[in-house]
């Protein structure tokens, strides 16, 4: 019995091992036949699939356009600077950025700078892992196995919980707080698109050290360059930065530049975005580089990126070569602005150091040509002080000129007699008396001067007569003066000056080409101040106004707006020189003066007298002046308003304000001039910086076109 089960269970092995071969081959030959299905039917596709590419077009930067004078010579250049680049690949994980800050950190000395507290606890979590973890309660892990918690909410709970003594342990230490500042900089691009991690000079954030800067030695370019075999993603190529080439001359003008850092300003951020720019992209963020961004910016390099399913570049090829920006020309003559603001400096320090204006800060010059409107010079100094050392500096403010403005007396009674004029208050014979009025419940009104006697227009001006002003404004207020009577006068005559005084750039907009100019402080409407606004004592004007205002009265009644830019320029190939013209900018009119040119020319004689006539309040600095001057001086009571204001609590001192507009030659003007200098004095102790000034200004102007015409040089 028991050899016959034996022989059972002997005949039953074949069989079983039969069946597993048979199962075996049914599985192989079908794997055989599913390949083969792949391979003849699929497999053109699925090679592709492998094989497959993808197309990404990234922009790189290119420097920004030049800035010029008028002659040629270059205002506002770029540097090129040695940098150190990071791209960041589609794919590559934050362990893999940090691997590659580490070792770059090693070769390169970054500054951190002022770092951002989340940015430092986003660092702090990716470098201590287990620790970060930690932060989160076991009740807290099971909501979120329960999905119950997302994983922004429990990473915002880490972050939450970071606290200063973790973040001790970075700041603490230098090597960390390096790696943490090329990491940060990995962090701040778009995928495939360059990011400078470090170039050279570059200023740090305000709360460094200003006067330090970061620079790439050589050593550092050289080094990193040998080993970015190791360093995925980092390159080394060439930045560029402004340099400005007159230093501290036009710098409140001029505009500055975001840096790669900052990048796009954030309050213009959609702007930017909506044409075409990057987020990191280095755009103008005031005045001219603001105003002239579209002219300046240049033409990005484009270049598509190959890349395979990983995200690793395969190729590149360059889809648009890179352009750097147009060049432009301004109306400016740099030489004839570094003389008038050594005028201007010479002039402030000599008032300060004398103890005759101890109040005394500033001073502008704005020269033009009245015909176009271009700027030739637009100055304006500033003593403060030094807040590192506490000692006086002296500035540039020549944003000054378009931005403040002033009460400046006498020299606005040119559009006073031509408002006159036009409202037929007076003719260009009217004779006044000039006597003080006697006004009741008034100060007593009088001219600076006793003892002038009758004036008309002309000789009202030459020796700047306020009951002239006076009359003129009475009459065209409807009044009739009666000694120590009330005096009873049209509202409406006040907004009837003030709009013919529109009409020559003061109190409103002289169009200046560039952003932030201010119209000036217009005084409440109040009847009873019509008689200061008639000789400037009321409301105020800035520097560019009154260079508007003497324009249109040099050229014959054509309001011409200022203008600072000249021409534009395609690059020069060789980076040498000015390339081919783009355009030239026209001069632009914006209103005429359609009254008598008689009216115009009694003006402009009393001008003329102010400085050559027998009795001209400018007469002692320009009586001999061989480019034969026209103009009008102005001296404003005013309270002061500097930066040392708070020092004298809600009682400020009452000052003078100096001006002078004037132009020259009065026969065939071809420049125009408006000096003001605010707080000159306080008291009686009077001075003439204005005349100083306007006379040194004129004289080196001419001086310097004799120059150029024995030199053989064509006014531009």
């Amino acid at each position: 019995m028991v050899s016959k089960k034996k022989k059972k269970k002997k005949s039953l092995l074949p069989f079983r091992m039969n069946m597993l071969f048979l199962v075996i081959f049914f599985l192989f030959s079908f794997l055989i036949i599913r390949l083969g299905v792949v391979q003849i039917i699929y497999g053109e596709e699925y090679k592709r699939e492998i094989e497959r590419t993808v197309d990404v077009t990234v922009e790189n930067s290119v420097p920004r356009g030049k800035i010029y004078d008028r002659n040629g010579k270059i205002i506002v250049d770029n540097t090129p600077l040695n940098a150190i680049t990071y791209t960041k690949y589609q794919g590559t994980t934050q362990e893999e950025m940090l691997e590659t800050a580490e070792k770059l950190a090693k070769l390169i000395e970054k500054k951190p700078g002022k770092i951002p507290e989340r940015e430092m606890k986003d660092f702090w979590l990716m470098t201590h892992e287990k620790e970060g973890k930690a932060k989160i309660t076991k009740e807290e892990w099971n909501l979120y196995d329960e999905k119950k918690l997302k994983d922004s909410e429990i990473y915002q709970l880490q972050v939450d919980r970071v606290t200063k003594e973790d973040l001790n342990t970075i700041t603490a230490d230098k090597d960390k707080m390096e790696v943490l500042a090329i990491w940060r900089k990995f962090n701040s691009g778009y995928a495939q698109t360059p990011q400078i991690v470090k170039s050279g000079p570059n200023k740090l954030g305000k709360d460094d050290d200003p006067d330090k800067t970061e620079i790439v030695t050589d050593k550092e370019f050289a080094v990193v360059s040998e080993d970015l075999g190791n360093l995925p993603g980092v390159d080394t190529t060439t930045d560029w930065k402004r340099k400005y080439v007159f230093g501290d001359t036009l710098r409140s003008i001029l505009g500055n530049v975001s840096d790669a850092e900052k990048g796009l300003p954030r309050e213009n951020l959609d702007y930017y975005l909506s044409r075409g720019y990057s987020r990191n992209d280095r755009v103008g963020t005031s005045y001219i580089e603001l105003q002239y961004e579209e002219i300046l910016k240049g033409q990005k390099e484009k270049v598509r990126n190959k890349t395979d399913k990983s995200g690793n570049i395969i190729g590149t090829e360059v889809v648009s070569e890179g352009k750097r920006g147009k060049d432009i020309v301004l109306t400016i003559d740099m030489e004839l602005q570094l003389a008038v603001e050594e005028i201007i400096e010479k002039e402030l320090l000599m008032g300060k150091r004398s103890g005759k204006s101890p109040l005394l800060d500033r001073a502008f010059v704005v020269l033009t040509d009245p015909y176009t409107g271009e700027i030739l010079t637009i100055a304006g100094k500033k003593i403060e002080r030094d807040k590192e050392t506490g000692q006086y500096k002296m500035s540039d403010y020549a944003l000054g000129t378009f931005t403040t403005y002033y009460a400046v007396g006498s020299a606005v009674k040119g559009a006073m007699v031509y408002t006159g004029f036009e409202k037929g208050a007076i003719t260009p014979s009217s004779i006044i008396y000039d006597r003080p009025l006697l006004i009741r419940d008034t100060p007593t009104k009088s001219s600076w001067r006793s003892g002038i006697g009758s004036v008309n227009a002309t000789s009202a001006l030459e020796i700047s007569s306020n009951i002239f002003m006076f009359e003129t404004a009475i009459r065209i207020g409807n009044g009739r003066y009666v000694p120590n009577q009330p005096l009873s006068l049209d509202p409406k005559a006040f907004d009837t000056v003030r709009s013919s005084f529109n009409q020559f750039g003061l109190g409103t907009r002289t169009g200046i080409d560039l952003p932030g100019e201010s119209i000036g402080y217009p005084g409440p409407k109040n009847i009873g101040k019509l008689l200061d606004l008639a000789i400037g004592q009321y409301d105020t004007y800035s520097p560019m106004q009154l260079a508007q205002y003497v324009s249109t009265i040099a050229n014959d009644g054509t309001r011409v707006q200022p203008h600072i830019l000249k021409k534009i320029h395609e690059p020069q190939i060789d980076d040498n020189g000015l390339g081919p013209l783009i355009e030239e900018i026209q001069p632009k009119v914006l209103n005429r003066l359609d009254g008598n040119q008689e009216w115009l020319k009694a003006i402009q004689n009393g001008f003329w007298r102010v400085m050559h006539g027998p009795r001209g309040t400018a007469r002692s600095f320009f009586k001999n002046a061989s480019y034969n001057p026209a103009g009008k001086t102005g001296t404003a009571e005013s309270f002061y308003d500097g930066f040392e204001r708070s020092k004298f609590g809600e009682r400020p001192p009452a000052v003078m304000n100096l001006s002078l507009v004037s132009y020259a030659p009065a026969e065939k003007p071809e420049v125009a001039m408006a000096v003001i200098v605010p707080w000159a004095y306080q008291g009686n102790s009077g001075t003439s910086y204005n005349n100083k000034i306007g006379s040194d200004v004129l004289k080196t102007y001419f001086d310097l076109k004799k120059k150029r015409a024995k030199e053989g040089v064509i006014a531009p």
